[in-house]
């Protein structure tokens, strides 16, 4: 008996021992792949700002810099003639307003609508009987687009060219945000608004102060999405607008690349195109500018809404 205690004593021991020594390598292990981890990831972050960092030290270095091919990181020849330029541009700035016209007016219009389709698409069969036939519906929808053709017909049935709302109304409900925001308030527990709705509160009380409140995560993501959607859209702002002064900054940027027209000596082709880098990189950097400034504010949402929002568990 005592043998076999100490046979066992030992067996536990020996069994201590390896399992610390397993947890210390699984340790040093993860030490290791966050080492490496966070070196890709610096790397990774490197190259994409490269080519912003670039394209900004183009825009403040000289002509002659920029015809040599010598700006890389830093600016040569300090100036700030091409924002100078910039800003004598009536239509940059005619172009920045639609934009920013567009952003307000869309992404306002994208959320309420997302908003108010999501919440009662995310209740149970029970509560909506219909769920199940609109909720197929809305992946057909995304599945088999109607495509630019019945866009561009109805637009012009409506008589909404060179309006903000022939940029903004055919886009009015994307689907894949409505499902993101759907499947996030799923994930919500039912016995909050079960508790609410015993203290009396009606359907719209429970919505707005205890629905959209949790649901900020997925409301700022789809916010973000609505906002590149819209900032960046060039191609709805070319086919449904007649009149340049309507362009959105996009398409005006677009427009000016594409109708570059250089038919002169060599020399004097030099000094366009040079102007030309250094015009585009001050204006293409000042597009991006917004981008940057609000994305880190709503960062911190983006993956929690993205995620939870993505799969119902």
């Amino acid at each position: 008996m005592i043998i076999q205690y100490f046979k066992e004593e030992m067996r536990m021991k020996i069994y201590a021992v390896s399992d610390g020594k397993l947890k210390k390598s699984r340790t040093a292990g993860s030490q290791i792949f966050s080492i490496f981890n966070a070196m890709f990831l610096t790397l990774l972050a490197i190259i994409c700002a490269f080519p912003v960092i670039h394209m900004f030290s183009v825009s403040l270095s000289s002509q002659s810099a920029v015809a040599a091919n010598q700006v890389k990181l830093l600016p040569v020849g300090f100036n700030l003639a091409s924002y100078h330029m910039v800003a004598k541009r009536a239509a940059f700035w005619t172009a920045f307003g639609v934009s920013v016209k567009r952003v307000i007016v869309g992404v306002v219009i994208n959320t309420v609508l997302t908003v108010l389709m999501a919440y009662p698409l995310s209740k149970s069969v029970r509560e909506f009987p219909a769920r199940r036939y609109y909720v197929w519906l809305l992946i057909f929808a995304m599945i088999f687009d109607g495509g630019l053709i019945p866009n561009y017909l109805q637009v012009k049935n409506l008589n909404l060219f060179d309006t903000i709302w022939a940029l903004v109304l055919p886009g009015a409900v994307p689907i894949y945000n409505v499902i993101l925001v759907m499947n996030f308030m799923k994930q919500l527990p039912d016995t909050i608004e079960e508790a609410a709705e015993v203290d009396g509160a009606s359907y719209f009380q429970r919505f707005t102060k205890i629905i959209l409140p949790l649901c900020k995560p997925s409301i700022a993501t789809i916010i973000l999405f609505s906002f590149l959607s819209h900032w960046n859209g060039w191609f709805d702002g070319k086919i449904y607008n007649n009149n340049t002064a309507n362009y959105p900054l996009q398409t005006y940027l677009q427009a000016l690349i594409a109708n570059t027209d250089i038919t002169n000596s060599s020399e004097a082709i030099e000094n366009v195109l040079t102007n030309v880098k250094t015009l585009q990189a001050a204006q293409l950097f000042l597009t991006m500018l917004p981008i940057l400034v609000i994305y880190p504010f709503l960062q911190k949402y983006f993956t929690k809404g993205l995620t939870i929002g993505a799969v119902k568990g």
